[in-house]
């Protein structure tokens, strides 16, 4: 039986299915071995989340049983909702259940947004209210500052994935109007499709942009010790590795 030499990655993930995202394949290929675990969210909401948080270090857990070198909790809400303070305390917990580099999807939003010299960001996100408000919260707890936001008040798991590139890049057109001092656009929410987003939102407003997906894939490489850079997802896969 031939041992597959790639480096292995782990993804915990919010929907039940526990599917690798599309974004690793546009992304990376087959250069990489991506695995999932999935958590099995009611719905993107802090009511949908909190069932299932005590699933996730049992996840990376057996990530780590099923080869991974490193591993990412690759939901963006589900990890910032309660505060900056727990999101680091998960990621902790993730590193000492398993003696891995973990990390979350919102330590790669922040990590992403700095890489790319973004102090002052507009927002566009699928969420409800109060997970745009504890957005807000969590970007300036790291020392960024919300030019504006807004939701399209999705909580479905399933209605994430139809949000169509055209609305998402309207969406964050509109954000970005309302406050024209911000030095770029964050689209959140990992569940979102937006590799084809990302560049031809560049090319509209100059400014760079990122997303939580593929700023999770980023981050993850990059923890992983791996060359996250990739063609056809914007600036932020062109900066040096």
């Amino acid at each position: 039986m031939k041992t597959d030499a790639r480096p292995c990655i782990g993804l915990i993930v919010p929907p039940a299915a526990g599917l690798v995202p599309d974004d690793a394949q546009h992304l990376y290929g087959d250069q990489m071995r991506f695995i999932a675990r999935g958590l099995g969210i009611g719905g993107v909401s802090p009511e949908g989340f909190k069932p299932v948080m005590h699933r996730i270090v049992e996840c990376a857990q057996e990530l780590k049983a099923a080869g991974a070198q490193a591993i990412s909790m690759m939901g963006t809400s589900i990890s910032f909702y309660r505060g900056a303070a727990l999101t680091e305390a998960l990621r902790q917990d993730m590193e000492a259940a398993t003696g891995l580099p973990c990390t979350t999807m919102s330590h790669a939003v922040v990590r992403s947004l700095k890489a790319l010299g973004v102090q002052r960001v507009a927002v566009a996100t699928s969420y409800i209210d109060e997970l745009n408000e504890r957005l807000v919260d969590y970007l300036t707890h790291e020392g960024l500052q919300v030019t504006a936001i807004r939701g399209m008040g999705i909580t479905g798991v399933r209605e994430v994935g139809e949000v169509t590139p055209q609305a998402l890049i309207a969406l964050s057109q509109a954000v970005l109007a309302q406050d024209r001092s911000a030095q770029g656009v964050f689209i959140s929410c990992g569940g979102l499709q937006t590799h084809d987003v990302i560049e031809p939102l560049e090319q509209l407003t100059g400014l760079p942009a990122t997303a939580s997906s593929p700023a999770g894939f980023w981050d993850v490489m990059k923890v992983a010790g791996q060359d996250p850079r990739a063609a056809g997802f914007g600036r932020l896969f062109g900066l040096p590795a």
